[in-house]
């Protein structure tokens, strides 16, 4: 650019630096200085080591700040410079702009650098204070002082006996300030010269909202950050712009501030929100397969997604702050995500429908998340919008590329040891969400797979994405039987599996085994347990730990539906624990097996396979028949098995020893001739996930875990006082 530049290296000395965090005010007129402080290069911090280096040398400038900018109000020079810059850059061709955008990400780089410091070491308080100080000779004059925020007792005695004017803290700079981020990233179009300006301006909200993290008890109602962030007037085109560039996944460009043609450079928010990037879009991550990658991908996805795609990947983390935060009252975010509809939907169709907050490619949406929703943050995202956008999961259950979207979600549950047990309970929430669709649990049967070279249990040369699906589901039960022990992802599982049972078709001889064999795991434990109880060391008086279940399936919430953990260790156990861990251990035997009457009761004429496993294991259920908690579901079971057992007794007396294929050549010519009349009816099968009512204790908690462990802003570790959650990343 022709002039000289700063380096990272050198930051604690540089005298323009120097002088802004000294003693002397420094007006935001004064051109010539800010032209000379804002003429820097550095590279951003990738990782926390990064980080950490910059905050090291940062360290006496920040604390020189501190210790005078109550009195000068450089910061808010700074600001103000930013303001007007951020301003200017909508009169500005893109020629023109080049400079202007470098210095404006610059001054923005500093404003966050010191945020982030001042969140760390003091309060938002003294946040606030430092937004709103001005020169002490400006504020000579001021008599009276308006504190807009809650101030601790000892902030207030400091700033009574400190040896200057009172400082208002309306939080009417801070608006301002606010209302500029959000016109830089909605109005602006992102090019390659662009780029980092968008990305810092989402780093700078991201930094202000951590204000979270290090309050000892956070408030959002007494938060004047979240207070003036939650009330912004922008919120639909805010989450448009942030949407935006997530489903895009652009790459973020190879120099910072690039060259660009020549030509207008604003074209406004509707435009810009739907222009084309005029820099490539990389080809490099994921991309939709029916071959899913390694066990490592997700690791290798989570980095590459925010070392290659930072703008999309903080762009993601910000849009589940401002969705997770404040639920219980008025989160105009929220409504936005939740209202947004397909932009290629006809203007009749979303009239018919609730009110638009406004149009995105879903097909875009779709896509990228199908790349990335091995990543925590792209499964929480997903889970929001079939949740709570009907017009998304309507498109969704529209797909004939179901497979792009469920095989990444069930490789995380296959990878389950190399998962946290957040991202598993999210991803069985997203499936058990997807089977409450007759469609889908119709459409996962008709699309068949071939070769899944990550499932190495066994061989399956070609399989239906129902088949899989069902498979990792008993697989995951089976994990956490084995080793999570949570008291309520079962229930979840089973939940989809109920869903789908109605609809099972062609099973896979492997599948029919694992559902029965599921059944058979769950029946010597429950044989062990009751042995357990019957010995006379821990005989007890009480009532029959049997339940009754008329068939309806309640709803589960976001902690489960049963209270009880059934994979318990049973050693140790009082005979209380040991029967209340029988009476859940039943309430699932019955689940497995209305799951198996529910697909004989719908579907046994497709289900030759089921039928045949049923036969060879029919013992399986012997010492259950009497059980009256299982007696009237097991009588629909011995029913079909006692049918067809007679007409393979028959063709036998005839033809000798029959082979599997001759088996299930009868087993298909009977079903032919079977009619489900002759079964019990019981009610259909239908879970439906129902979040708890107060969800904020769960995800928050979690958001700001994933922010801190995926996002390109590093916070430092010993200050956070409010993440409970320990995700590894």
């Amino acid at each position: 650019m022709g002039i000289n530049v700063s380096r990272t290296a050198d930051l604690s000395s540089n005298e323009w630096l120097q002088r802004f965090v000294g003693r002397q005010h420094i007006a935001h007129d004064d051109e010539v200085y800010w032209n000379q402080l804002l003429n820097y290069n550095i590279v951003l911090p990738e990782t926390s080591q990064d980080q950490l280096n910059l905050d090291s040398r940062l360290e006496s400038l920040c604390q020189s700040f501190i210790g005078h900018n109550l009195k000068t109000g450089n910061f808010g020079s700074l600001v103000t410079v930013f303001l007007e810059k951020t301003s200017e850059l909508l009169s500005l061709s893109d020629q023109e702009s080049n400079l202007h955008v470098w210095q404006t990400f610059n001054a923005l780089f500093i404003i966050r650098s010191l945020v982030k410091y001042i969140n760390e070491t003091g309060s938002e308080f003294q946040l606030l204070q430092h937004f709103e100080a001005m020169p002490s000779a400006e504020l000579a004059t001021v008599e009276t002082a308006s504190i807009a925020i809650e101030a601790t007792t000892n902030e207030q005695a400091a700033a009574a006996a400190a040896p200057l004017a009172p400082i208002i803290v309306d939080g009417a700079k801070f608006e301002t300030f606010i209302d500029a981020l959000v016109n830089l990233i909605v109005v602006i179009p992102v090019k390659e010269f662009t780029y980092h300006l968008h990305l810092e301006a989402v780093n700078m909200l991201i930094t202000l909202l951590s204000v979270h993290l290090f309050a000892p008890q956070p408030s959002m109602d007494k938060s004047l950050v979240f207070r003036t962030v939650f009330k912004c007037q922008h919120a639909n085109v805010l989450m448009s712009a942030l949407l935006h560039f997530v489903s895009r996944l652009n790459e973020v460009p190879h120099t910072m501030f690039g060259s660009s043609s020549a030509g207008s450079f604003v074209f406004g928010i509707a435009e810009s929100l739907l222009s084309i990037f005029s820099f490539r879009k990389s080809q490099d991550l994921l991309k939709p397969t029916n071959q899913a990658v390694g066990a490592s991908s997700s690791l290798e996805i989570c980095q590459q997604f925010r070392s290659h795609y930072p703008l999309a990947n903080q762009s993601l983390l910000l849009i589940l702050i401002l969705t997770n935060h404040c639920t219980s009252q008025e989160n105009p975010y929220r409504t936005s995500l939740f209202g947004c509809a397909d932009s290629k939907d006809s203007p009749r169709s979303q009239q018919q429908q609730a009110p638009v907050s406004f149009q995105i490619d879903f097909s875009a949406v779709y896509e990228t998340l199908s790349r990335i929703v091995t990543i925590d943050q792209a499964t929480l995202l997903l889970y929001l919008l079939l949740h709570r956008n009907e017009r998304f999961y309507r498109f969704v259950m529209q797909q004939q590329d179901l497979e792009h979207l469920v095989i990444p979600i069930l490789q995380t549950l296959y990878n389950a040891p190399d998962s946290n047990s957040h991202h598993i309970y999210m991803s069985l929430i997203v499936l058990l969400i997807l089977s409450e669709d007759e469609g889908f649990n119709k459409n996962v049967h008709t699309i068949m797979l071939k070769n899944i070279s990550w499932y190495t249990e066994r061989t399956i040369s070609e399989i239906s994405l129902g088949g899989i699906l069902i498979l990792i589901v008993i697989r995951t039960i089976q994990y956490n039987m084995l080793k999570m022990r949570d008291k309520y992802l079962h229930t979840n599982c089973l939940a989809a599996l109920a869903n789908m049972s109605g609809h099972f078709r062609a099973l896979h001889p492997y599948v029919a085994q694992r559902l029965v064999s599921l059944f058979e795991t769950l029946a010597r434990k429950h044989t062990r347990l009751d042995a357990q109880l019957k010995e006379p060391a821990l005989t007890i008086n009480s009532h029959s730990a049997s339940t009754e279940q008329d068939g309806n399936v309640s709803a589960t919430t976001i902690d489960g539906g049963s209270g009880a953990n059934v994979f318990v260790n049973m050693s140790g156990s009082t005979p209380e624990d040991m029967l209340q861990d029988l009476s859940v251990l039943e309430e699932v035997l019955r689940m497995v097996l209305e799951i198996l009457n529910s697909c004989l009761t719908n579907q046994l004429v497709y289900c030759p396979n089921l039928v045949y496993t049923l036969l060879y294991k029919r013992s399986v259920f012997e010492s259950f028949r009497s059980h009256h908690a299982f007696q009237d579901v097991i009588q629909n079971i011995d029913m079909v098995v006692g049918f067809f057992s007679s007409r393979l007794q028959r063709v036998q007396e005839q033809r000798g020893e029959l082979g599997v294929n001759e088996v299930l050549e009868v087993i298909s010519k009977g079903a032919s001739q079977w009619s489900s009349d002759r079964l019990r009816k019981f009610p259909d099968l239908k879970f439906k996930y129902v979040e708890e009512d107060a969800p904020e204790e769960f995800f928050i908690p979690y958001v700001w875990t994933l922010v801190c462990k995926y996002g390109c802003v590093h916070f430092s570790s010993e200050s956070i006082k409010s993440v409970t959650t320990d995700i590894a990343c």
